[in-house]
């Protein structure tokens, strides 16, 4: 079991399998030293977390939907590295959109729910660049959708 995994389990997070896409597009592509993984909805374990920040729900429901953004990726990271964690060598960036309301502007806030997660499981090599933004809606009414670029061995 990689650090990682370890710390997964200690946090009681658990891996769901990779969702599948629902479009044109893959999973993820790797290239050299990079992986791209595409961006992954607050699909939970009870459903597609929809939302919008600033109307129906509030900074630490977004939170948890970008933390769920980020097990998402986290699982697409693994399917990509053939189920072994510990070839991640960095998270270098990740991508958040958030469907908010036009005058919700704690966009930063709500992606930290991803952010310290990543930090949580990979240590520094879970810090990263980041960009947050804000959406009028996103794919299927999700609440939050991240995307991520690593690096890997």
């Amino acid at each position: 079991m990689s650090d990682a995994e370890t710390r997964l389990k200690q946090l009681g997070v658990a891996l769901p399998s990779p969702a599948a896409p629902v479009a044109n597009y893959v999973p993820f592509v790797r290239t050299g030293a990079s992986l791209y993984v595409s961006g992954q909805v607050s699909l939970g374990p009870d459903g597609l977390m929809k939302g919008r920040l600033g109307e129906d729900m509030d900074i630490a429901a977004g939170q948890a939907a970008a933390r769920q953004c980020a097990v998402n990726l986290i699982a697409q990271v693994k399917a990509a590295l053939g189920g072994d964690l510990s070839r991640l060598r960095r998270v270098v960036k990740l991508g958040g959109f958030v469907n908010a309301a036009g005058d919700f502007t704690d966009i930063p806030q709500v992606i930290n729910g991803a952010s310290d997660l990543m930090v949580a499981v990979f240590g520094d090599a879970g810090r990263h660049a980041r960009s947050a933004v804000a959406c009028p809606t996103l794919p299927l009414g999700a609440a939050v959708e991240i995307d991520g670029v690593f690096e890997v061995s």
